[in-house]
């Protein structure tokens, strides 16, 4: 396992805080209040702990399909339906969302392997991800990737605790197949819009893993 370079500052300033709190907290109330100092001690821990866990990268063998759609994200199906996009397609897509809680690896991995035709960032709204107005209406970033069978939509989406999303895509890269996309900071959602009548590979409220889950077969 190790840490993705997103967490590096927020990891830094976990630990001063958590540094800063312990040693007040061992000069003013320990002769006094041991209990209590070890008491915060172990509280301040385990907060910093969950703070670094938020950014850990564990080591994977990804899955490599050319026809196969890679889920992008860690979490939990939350919606498998068709809508209408009108932000780029204007017209039916077929949309798998997956739900990223805070306790969930957080990177977020490119389901195929393309070239990125369309990178867009909108601000907006911080409603709860498992929100259906929440994918139009939230702070987000939307990537399309064009692949040999056609493009496909990922969505970066910041709910009520992740307002920071961060893309490393633009366009005219070339991506490959489960190589990082972008990151989303303390948890989330990220949408992927297929071809209507794909079929899907996962099932409302699976967990699936990014980079090895099969999502889709195109």
């Amino acid at each position: 396992m190790t840490i993705h370079k997103e967490g590096y500052k927020s990891i830094l300033i976990a630990a001063i805080i958590f540094a800063v709190i312990n040693l007040l907290s061992f000069y003013f109330i320990s002769y006094q209040l041991p209990w209590l100092s070890w008491l915060i001690f172990i509280v301040t821990l385990g907060l910093t702990l969950f703070i670094v866990s938020f950014f850990r990268i564990p080591a994977r063998q990804l899955t490599r399909n050319e026809d196969q759609v890679i889920c992008p994200a860690d979490g939990k199906v939350v919606v498998i339906e068709e809508v209408i996009d009108e932000e780029y397609f204007k017209g039916k897509r077929l949309q798998v969302s997956i739900f990223m809680s805070p306790a969930n690896v957080h990177v977020n991995r490119n389901p195929v392997s393309g070239e990125v035709v369309y990178s867009q960032y909108h601000k907006g709204k911080y409603l709860v991800a498992w929100n259906p107005k929440s994918s139009t209406e939230n702070e987000r970033h939307s990537v399309v990737i064009r692949y040999p069978k056609g493009e496909m939509l990922v969505k970066q989406i910041a709910g009520a605790l992740a307002k920071r999303i961060v893309n490393y895509l633009t366009v005219g890269q070339k991506v490959e197949q489960g190589a990082e996309l972008g990151f989303i900071k303390f948890g989330s959602r990220v949408d992927v819009l297929l071809p209507v009548g794909t079929k899907v590979n996962v099932q409302l409220n699976q967990v699936v893993q990014g980079g090895i889950t099969v999502l889709a077969t195109l």
